[in-house]
This record gives C-alpha cells, structure tokens and sequence, in this order.
C-alpha cells in the first residue's frame, strides 16, 4: 500500500505536470505536509484510512490557532486538490474532502496610496537607486513583484529621445507573456540603478551587493522598511500594483488596457476596482505617469 508521505511528491509532480503555478505548488506543499503530519499523529499513514473527521479536525485546529479564514481556504482547496489526486490514481474510492465548506471571507478594498503617500515613499528611498527603481517600476508598470524579480536585461529596451521604452514581461505559470510602456520616470531610474549595479554575471536586473539575485522576500523587507521611513502605514508591496491600476482607470485609461498591462487574465479582476474610484465620462487612450 502506499503510504501518504509517498504520494506526497507525485502530488507535487501531478501539480507540476498541471502547469499550477510555482508559488501555488510551493503553497500546496507545505499545507499537504501539515495535514499529513496531523493525521499521522492520529496513527493513521495510508490515504485510505483518511476520513472526513479527519479533514474536519484538522480544520478546526486551524481554527483554533488563529490562522486567518484566506488561509484555511487556501489549505482547503489544497487538501481538495490533493483527495482529487488521490482519486484518479485510484489510491481512494471516497473523497472525503468534498465535505468541507470554505470559511466567510470579507474581501478587504485594494489599498490605493495617495499621491502624497507614492511622493513621500519616493523621497524616503530617493538615496537607494536599486530600491528607487524597483518601486518607480512597480508604481509604472503595475508588474507583480515575482515579474520585476525574474526581469532580465534583455527584457528591457530603453527609449531614445525621450521616448517610451519598454519591458517584456516572459510567459510564468499561466501568466501569458505581455509588454509594458516604460515610461520617462521609470526609464530615468532604472538607468540611475544600472550605473552603480554590481557587475556580475547574473542576467536579472536586480541583484545584491554580491551579484546575487534580489530575493522577493529581501525586496518585500526592504519596501516595507521604507514604507516606515516615509510614515506610510497598512501598506504592503502590493499595493504599489494597486495603486497603478486605480490610477489609470481614475484617468480614463480604457478598462481592457489597464487588464492587459496588469496581466489580469480576467476582465472581472480590473473591474473590481471601478467601485473604489471615481472614472471621467469619456475614456482616454494614453498612459499617464505617476
């Protein structure tokens, strides 16, 4: 019989050959291996000794150390995903997670700076180019923090004269490939940033002082720590994409570009933002810079 630690790894396989994202089979892992070490503690080590109790058990453990209802949902379509598995492979004739039932959750309004907010965060960070950079790309691209991460050199083509340039943004997951304006502000501080950059081999844009590349989680800690300096509270590197799609949508920017530049694979995601602003009558074509 196979064991649950077995089909721990062909279940990280069976989400690979799925095309799930990375940071969803990251996620997937670790819930998966929690529930396993849950229920082994029950003296139960085969996938069909699992039951619903079980599943529900360790729920309200969840529950019961505070996790937030976001992730106990998360962990649910993990464990629903998984039994999913476990049946088509045919290590299971019952599902017994198709009992479980998602926790309410109060979906919070997107955090939009103001533009004394995106001005002060400027200033605090105006004395660090890598940093100057990687927020003006954020703020004017409105590209997801692992998209700036895994940017390359050869992404991005400068403008001349003044002109746009622009940044390719490679197919992830199942985040089809897009391009971006890059307009004067972002172009000017990613040119002060590659001056002083380390050489190195390294082809992504931003590294460390050792040629590293610039982890997502380094980058979060650093803007976090200037959001502080700039007297910003309740922000989150996020928001800095946030902020870049209500403004443009506030401007008048056609809805169907800011989704295409945002990479929303659904025109509901951007549509969700029309409610937390006030649009002008007529649209725009244009984009405008922060």
């Amino acid at each position: 019989m196979t064991s649950l630690r077995e089909t721990h790894e062909k279940f990280l396989k069976y989400l690979k050959d799925k095309d799930r994202a990375n940071a969803t089979i990251i996620a997937y892992a670790k819930d998966i291996e929690q529930l396993i070490e849950f229920v082994e503690a029950a003296g139960k080590t085969l996938p069909t000794e699992v039951e619903k109790t079980d599943l529900s058990g360790f729920i309200q453990k969840l529950e019961e150390e505070n996790y937030t209802p976001k992730s106990v949902s998360r962990k649910i379509n993990a464990i629903r995903t998984y039994f999913k598995f476990l049946k088509e492979e045919g290590l299971i004739k019952e599902d017994p997670s198709l009992s479980l039932t998602h926790p309410k959750i109060e979906m919070q309004p997107p955090r939009i700076l103001s533009k004394l907010e995106y001005r002060a965060l400027r200033d605090a960070c105006r004395n660090d180019p890598r940093i100057a950079a990687v927020v003006e790309l954020l703020l004017q691209t409105g590209i997801r923090i692992g998209e700036l991460r895994r940017l390359k050199l050869s992404d991005v083509e400068f403008g001349e004269n003044d002109k746009p340039g622009k940044i390719r943004i490679a197919p992830w997951g199942k985040n089809p490939e897009r391009t971006i304006p890059l307009n004067k502000p972002a172009q000017e501080a990613l040119k002060r940033y590659l001056k002083v950059r380390p050489k190195t081999k390294e082809e992504t844009i931003f590294v460390t002082k050792t040629g590293r590349p610039f982890l997502i989680r380094n980058i979060r800690t650093t803007i976090n720590r200037y959001f502080k300096i700039a007297g910003i509270e309740n922000a989150k590197v996020n928001d800095l994409r946030h902020t870049f799609v209500a403004t443009h949508l506030s401007r008048g920017v056609p809805l169907t570009t800011v989704s295409r530049l945002a990479g929303h694979r659904r025109l509901t995601t951007t549509e969700k933002y029309l409610q937390y602003i006030e649009r002008p009558k007529e649209e725009t074509v244009a984009l405008t810079e922060l």
